[in-house]
């Protein structure tokens, strides 16, 4: 009966958290999409601006929707099966993120910003502060 409750009780977690990671993306999209439309980043023009919204919005999406994964594997079906379908969704969300987080910054998340990125940033973050 305890372990029921305990799986249960999981169960219910990773559902939050995936249903965290749903609410991020959209909210990504909206904040996304109001930033085009009132507060585009003239550094950046308006459609680089709007794509690096949108990829940030999705990571972050993809970080919580890998976790409520992790979290209903380990604790709910601990499987063999189970592990090895949650390889290969880390696999490919791994995947996604790194190609987004490419597409986002220009970059690898191990490879060192360039100076003209690192300035851009600078500016960027000068002009929402005003």
């Amino acid at each position: 009966m305890e372990l029921d409750t305990f799986r249960e009780g999981f169960e219910q977690v990773g559902l939050a958290i995936d249903a965290a990671g749903v609410l991020v993306v959209v909210a990504g999209i909206v904040v996304a999409v109001g930033r085009l439309l009132f507060w585009p980043a003239p550094a950046l023009g308006p459609y680089r601006q709007f794509r690096q919204d949108l990829g940030r919005g999705i990571l972050l999406g993809l970080e919580f929707l890998v976790a409520a994964d992790i979290i209903r594997t380990v604790a709910v079906t601990p499987t063999v099966q189970s592990v090895l379908v949650l390889g290969l969704i880390v696999v490919i969300r791994t995947f996604l993120s790194l190609a987004l987080q490419l597409e986002v910054e220009g970059r690898l998340p191990w490879q060192p910003a360039s100076k003209e990125m690192a300035a851009t940033a600078k500016e960027l973050a000068a002009g929402e502060h005003r």
